[in-house]
C-alpha cells in the first residue's frame, strides 16, 4: 500500500500542517478517509464546494464541457464564460466581470482597477487604499499589505505601499484615515472570516458606503468567502442594503474548481482596457460551467433554507455547554469555545465530523445544501465534544 503521507511529506512545500486524515471518496455532505470511515463535512473544501461533494448537476455541466472545450484562453470567446458574466451581472445588478483563478487573484484585480480609477479621476498619488483591522485578503505580496493582521506580515517585507489600516465599526476613525491620505478605496469583508467569523455592525456599513459616495472613493467589497449564498443572500453586502463599486468573489462560485472574479459596477464598468489586466487561466470554459451550474441554483428558496438551516444551528449552540458565543451569519459560523478551537475540531473529527477554525473559534462551512439530519448530527457531536469536562 501507497505511504501517501510519506510521500506528501517528501515532496510537497511544507506549507500546510495537515490533519492526519486522507480523504479517498464523498457525496453531498459525506466523505470517506482510506479505511472507509465517514466523516460529515461541515467545512466545504473551506467555503468552496457549495453543492457539497461530487454533486451530480455540477459533474454532468462540468463533463460535459470537457468532451467539447477544456480551453483555449481569452484571444477568443467562449459561451460559459459569456453567459456566467450575464448571470453574475442580472443576478447583482453590477455591469461587467472579469474572471482569474482565486480570491487572491479577484482581490488584486480590485485594488489595481480601483488604483486606476483614482489616478485617473483624482492624480496618480490616489492610490491609499484603507482596509481593515483583523481583515484577511489573501496571500500575494499585495494582498498580504491589504490584509489588517501584522502577524502575517513579519516574514515578507517590504510589502506593497499604499495601504492604511483602521478599525473595523469605527466609522470615524475609517473616515479619518481615508481622508488623511490620497484614498483611491475602502475596502471590506461584510465578516472577517478569517479574522473569527465576525460580522460589521450595519450602521457602520451603510455610514461607510454613504461616505464612499460623497467622497468618490470606491467602495470595495470581498465576497471571495462571504459570496454566492453563504450568508442566505447572493452576496453578503446584500444583507446591508448598500451598493459597492466593485466587488471580488472566488471559492464557492466554481463549486469545487478555481474560479475568482472581480465584479465591476457602474463607476468601474470601463476602468480596465484591452492589455491592461489579464489572466491565462481566467474565464476557463469548464470552471465556468460548473459555476453556470452552482450559480444558477442558489435562488431565493435555497438562500431561504439558508437561512433556516442558520437559526437551527445558532439556536442549538448558543448557550450550550462549553460554548461561550456563537457568530457569523447564514452557514458561515463560528464558534467561541471554552475548550481550545483546534481541540475541539481535533475531537469531533475523531467522532465523524470535519470543521474548521477561524482565530480562536470553530468554523462552520457546510455546504449550502447539507440535509437538515446531516446539519444536526453533526451539531450534536460538537455540542457533545464542547460539553465534555465541562462541570
Amino acid at each position: 500500500m501507497t505511504d501517501l503521507k510519506s510521500i506528501d511529506k517528501t515532496y510537497i512545500a511544507n506549507t500546510y500542517a495537515r490533519f492526519p486524515l486522507e480523504l479517498i471518496s464523498g457525496k453531498g455532505s459525506i466523505v470517506k478517509d482510506e479505511t472507509g470511515k465517514e466523516y460529515i463535512d461541515m467545512g466545504s473544501g473551506i467555503g468552496v464546494t457549495a453543492f457539497g461533494i461530487a454533486d451530480d448537476v455540477w459533474k454532468a455541466a462540468v463533463s460535459e464541457q470537457l468532451g467539447k472545450l477544456q480551453h483555449m484562453s481569452n484571444l477568443y470567446y467562449t459561451e460559459p464564460c459569456a453567459l456566467l458574466a450575464q448571470m453574475i451581472c442580472e443576478k447583482t445588478g453590477m455591469k461587467k466581470v472579469f474572471f482569474c483563478n482565486s480570491g487572491a487573484e479577484a482581490n488584486e484585480g480590485m485594488i489595481k482597477a480601483a488604483r486606476k480609477y483614482a489616478a485617473e479621476k483624482k492624480g496618480a498619488d490616489y492610490y491609499t487604499i484603507v482596509t481593515l483591522e483583523n481583515s484577511f485578503h489573501g496571500r500575494t505580496l499585495t494582498t498580504l499589505a491589504a490584509t489588517g493582521q501584522d502577524h502575517y506580515h513579519e516574514l515578507f517585507q517590504p510589502l506593497t505601499p499604499g495601504f492604511v489600516h483602521a478599525p473595523a465599526n469605527d466609522l470615524e476613525a475609517v473616515k479619518k484615515a481615508a481622508l488623511s491620505n490620497k484614498t483611491a478605496g475602502i475596502m471590506i469583508e461584510c465578516i472577517q472570516g478569517e479574522g473569527g467569523v465576525i460580522p460589521l455592525e450595519e450602521d457602520f456599513v451603510k455610514g461607510l458606503a454613504l461616505f464612499c459616495k460623497e467622497q468618490d472613493i470606491l467602495l470595495m467589497v470581498d465576497e471571495v468567502q462571504t459570496g454566492n449564498g453563504r450568508t442566505g443572500k447572493l452576496y453578503a453586502y446584500m444583507n446591508y442594503g448598500i451598493e459597492p463599486d466593485i466587488i471580488s468573489t472566488a471559492k464557492g462560485l466554481g463549486g469545487g474548481l478555481p474560479l475568482g472574479a472581480v465584479i465591476f459596477g457602474e463607476k468601474t464598468e470601463y476602468t480596465l482596457g484591452a492589455g491592461e489586466h489579464g489572466s491565462t487561466f481566467g474565464g476557463n470554459p469548464v470552471c465556468c460551467a460548473g459555476a453556470l451550474s452552482i450559480l444558477s441554483r442558489i435562488d431565493d428558496s435555497l438562500l431561504a433554507e439558508v437561512k433556516q438551516k442558520s437559526k437551527l444551528v445558532f439556536d442549538a449552540l448558543q448557550g450550550a455547554k462549553g460554548v461561550e458565543a456563537v457568530s457569523g451569519m447564514g452557514l458561515m459560523i463560528g464558534v467561541k469555545t471554552v475548550k481550545p478551537a483546534a481541540e475541539v475540531v481535533k475531537e469531533c473529527m475523531e467522532k465523524g465530523v470535519l470543521c474548521l477554525t477561524a482565530k480562536d473559534k470553530v468554523r462552520l462551512l457546510p455546504a449550502l445544501n447539507i440535509p437538515e439530519d446531516v446539519l444536526m448530527k453533526a451539531v450534536e457531536t460538537i455540542k457533545a465534544v464542547c460539553a465534555e469536562d465541562e462541570a
